[in-house]
């Protein structure tokens, strides 16, 4: 089979595509016959080393797609050969993965293949950021940072769906009509615009109870400045580089609240997990969320997709098609 793969660290230039075997099914374990291959930053961070999970060269990218079962071990229940399936996990960028049962998810037959993997890591990171990590209502003013992004465009809807007045930031101007489009309610170029002075002129001088933050280092101080009283801001990714400390005592004048959030902490918790996959295929049956393609690669083309996600000029999510 054809996979992308790498042996040293560094950025897309460091991938290549290569004739390896194809995986066989070994107990407790699902073969998935990938169709649509989603792309993340995370991937990025993996090939540099920066990711929770280290590389072990020969190693290959990838954390979800979208498929269809080809073989399942027998001591796999619940699962059948032929279902259509998305799934989160490593080595996606291949024409077959090798999957624990735990991290498949049964698409509903209303929702294609690139829904299907464009939904898991965006979707449910934007589902349980607003409603695991926070209780997201309704009068709640939310911050979402790289809004135009795959969690970002996710958060915006469900956060639109649950009541609460939605505030976004992008990188440049031709992103703010699709955010727009999404159900926020203001958009702030943050390349031209400080935007914690934005979102205190936008709530009156209030500020907003909850910001969603992917970036780190360029927005985690000014995103304090701009919370209300009570307010909670979640980090979850570091595409900006990694925050700078902060010395909790500067939390107490207006009793604010860091926490940080990762989607694989879920997959343990299978009550919370089921309730999140519930909730989101719910949101996308009713019309009320979906997750734009930015772009479609073939899978050898998998250096070119991750460079444009690099260079920050994608919107939605960008797909490789094995």
């Amino acid at each position: 089979m054809r996979a992308i793969q790498f042996d040293r660290l560094g950025g897309p230039e460091v991938i290549e595509v290569r004739d390896v075997p194809r995986p066989e099914v070994m107990p407790g374990t699902v073969l998935v016959r990938n169709r649509v291959i989603a792309v993340n930053f995370g991937d990025l961070f993996f090939l540099s080393g920066r990711y929770l999970v280290k590389p072990v060269f020969p190693d290959t990218p990838g954390m979800e797609a979208a498929g269809v079962i080809d073989a399942v071990a027998p001591d796999v229940q619940g699962l059948t050969p032929g279902m259509r399936v998305a799934y989160i996990g490593m080595g996606a960028f291949a024409e077959w993965t090798r999957i624990r049962p735990s991290r498949v998810i049964p698409l509903p037959d209303d929702m294609d293949l690139e829904q299907g993997a464009a939904f898991p890591i965006a979707v449910l990171t934007a589902w349980h950021l607003l409603h695991t990590c926070h209780q997201t209502a309704a009068g709640q003013v939310v911050l979402v940072h790289s809004a135009a992004g795959g969690v970002g465009i996710a958060a915006v809807q469900i956060a639109k769906a649950a009541g609460a007045r939605v505030l976004g930031t992008v990188s440049s101007p031709e992103k703010v009509d699709l955010v727009l489009s999404l159900g926020a309610e203001h958009v702030i170029d943050y390349a031209s615009d400080d935007f914690a002075d934005e979102a205190m002129r936008l709530t009156d001088g209030r500020g907003v109870d909850l910001i969603l933050d992917a970036v780190g280092k360029p927005t985690l101080e000014k995103g304090l400045r701009c919370l209300a009283p009570f307010g909670h801001l979640i980090l979850y990714g570091s595409a900006g580089g990694a925050a700078e400390p902060i010395d909790p005592i500067r939390l107490f004048e207006r009793s604010l609240k860091i926490s940080g959030f990762v989607v694989p902490m879920v997959y343990a918790m299978k009550e919370i997990h089921r309730r999140g996959l519930a909730e989101v295929f719910g949101l996308a049956r009713e019309g009320k969320l979906t997750v734009p393609v930015g772009g479609k690669f073939a899978l050898a083309k998998a250096a070119d997709a991750l460079r444009f996600l690099q260079s920050r000029r994608s919107t939605g999510k960008l797909l490789l098609i094995p």
